[in-house]
């Protein structure tokens, strides 16, 4: 099972590809199976060997558990982490194993990241399979795959390395979003924009989605839809996403690690930046038979002189110079939206409209925004008040002494200590939390085919090398992790204050 084949290209350290099972199953053909492959200088011969794998250990995990093939395999010398992203559309990222202190990372956490740009993906351009369906070549969803897959990895890039998520980011929780607490009073006011926004937008199936920094006050989406245009609000949208060189205190935000702390795993490659560097001259994207839109480009946003969001990735209308509105793929209904995005200060408003509700395009939208403004604007400025009165600004969900993670699986919520925080712990004490989560992935993972334990509570409490106490609990869909750093305390005064913290 070794991959030192894996490695002769010149990259050192991952691998991450996507292929089609349907797909090159003749004999000379087995290249056409192939849809993206990263780093994309290893020569084919490595790519199908990779794939190969892959697709072999596939094939023989199905005949044990023909509804849930493989989702990772410990090798001596690398991790393959599995995601089937639709029927028979694979992703596998193989991270080889080194024995630098910083290579430790969780596979749940690496799958995460197989989660997020597979959806983020479907959002602008919708189903892979069905690309696959208009263009049986492969073309148009090669093209869309490399430039895409290569923006995103670029949120990961520092120098010349790739850094995934490590052990660092333990008390992180990829795939959720994070939400503000209001009060009753700025309830009321959000709910009552709510619906001006939606009803004065003339349409009958709109959508909206509000945010203040970079925290959800408000949607009207599906649990689904909401996780993927919230992470691409934070990381494109937000009043800091906006700012080049402004750090954010969220922990969505890569990147935004204070610059002493080292990060791992680092991946370094010689050739990786020189890929990114050289998409526009290298990329099949380039390829003028299909208009290949990146929507996850750096600094292609701005704000308007009437307060929206605009950007020129969709192009220009046809005919004049204006800037075509972004679109995006709804899962749960599988329409498309024209994407309307105002700002005010620190609140971000998102309106989306139905493409087939707009009759005469670019002009129709105008109407839209226009009628936005004249309804909303005066509620806008309300809700921005009243949220500002009530912000805690950057430690607003810190509470002293503890190093928490909160997890409601049921909601797809969490809430964290600010990462500023999370970096005063002990190494020790991460690398122990790291561990303990692996372990609660693990029967989490055991127990999801296993109807009679769905419910079963589960509590951990370890004391790690630094004497710190690292301690999980699971109850009714959902999670608590937390790390308590005082060397003098015993188990019962850490049980007493983990309690504590529960009861808030």
């Amino acid at each position: 099972m070794g991959m030192a084949s894996a490695n002769s290209g010149g990259s050192e350290g991952m691998e991450l590809c996507i292929f089609d099972l349907r797909r090159g199953q003749q004999e000379g053909q087995e290249l056409d199976k192939i849809l993206f492959f990263f780093p994309a200088d290893l020569p084919f011969s490595t790519q199908l060997s990779v794939i190969g794998l892959s697709e072999g250990l596939i094939t023989f995990t199905r005949i044990f558990s023909p509804e849930a093939a493989c989702e990772v395999i410990e090798a001596e010398r690398h991790s393959h982490v599995f995601y089937e992203a639709e029927p028979d559309i694979w992703m596998v990222m193989v991270v080889e194993k080194s024995k630098e202190a910083e290579a430790i990372w969780r596979v749940e956490a690496l799958r995460e990241v197989l989660k997020e740009i597979h959806s983020l993906f479907m959002m602008f351009y919708g189903p892979v399979r069905e690309m696959l369906e208009k263009d049986p070549s492969g073309g148009q969803i090669r093209a869309h795959l490399y430039p895409f897959f290569m923006d995103y990895l670029s949120d990961f890039l520092v120098g010349k390395k790739i850094q995934l998520p490590s052990f660092r980011d333990c008390l992180k929780e990829c795939g959720t979003v994070q939400m503000l607490t209001v009060g009753r009073e700025a309830a009321i006011e959000v709910q009552s924009l709510v619906r001006v926004l939606e009803s004065g937008a003339g349409a009958t199936h709109c959508y909206s989605l509000i945010l203040f920094q970079d925290l959800l006050v408000s949607t009207t989406l599906s649990p689904d839809d909401t996780i993927n245009l919230f992470a691409y609000a934070v990381q494109r949208l937000s009043p800091r996403a906006l700012s080049p060189g402004v750090s954010s205190w969220s922990y969505l935000r890569r990147g935004s690690t204070p610059s002493h702390v080292a990060v791992g795993p680092t991946f370094a490659t010689v050739s990786v930046s020189d890929q990114f560097h050289q998409l526009h001259a290298t990329s099949p994207s380039q390829d003028n038979s299909y208009h290949v839109k990146r929507p996850l480009q750096h600094n292609r946003w701005s704000k308007g002189k009437d307060g929206f969001l605009v950007t020129d990735i969709w192009g220009t209308e046809t005919g004049s110079l204006i800037p075509s509105t972004p679109t995006i793929w709804l899962q749960q209904t599988g329409e498309r939206m024209y994407l309307c995005a105002y700002q005010y200060k620190s609140l971000t408003l998102i309106l989306l409209v139905p493409l087939s509700s707009i009759l005469n395009g670019e002009q129709g939208v105008s109407l839209v925004k226009q009628q936005v403004l004249e309804n909303a604007s005066l509620k806008i400025l309300k809700v921005e008040e009243k949220l500002s009165k009530g912000w805690g600004g950057e430690n607003a969900y810190h509470v002293s002494g503890y190093r928490y993670l909160l997890i409601d699986d049921d909601r797809n919520v969490s809430r964290a200590s600010p990462p500023a925080k999370v970096t005063t712990l002990a190494k020790e004490s991460l690398l122990a939390m790291s561990k303990l989560r692996e372990e609660v992935d693990l029967e989490k993972s055991r127990s999801k085919w296993d109807n009679a334990d769905r419910d079963k509570d589960l509590e951990i409490c370890i004391r790690a090398k630094n004497n710190a106490w690292v301690i999980a609990r699971t109850t009714r869909g959902k999670e608590l992790y937390m790390v308590l750093e005082r060397a003098n305390e015993t188990l019962l005064y850490a049980s007493d204050a983990f309690e504590r913290f529960s009861d808030r």
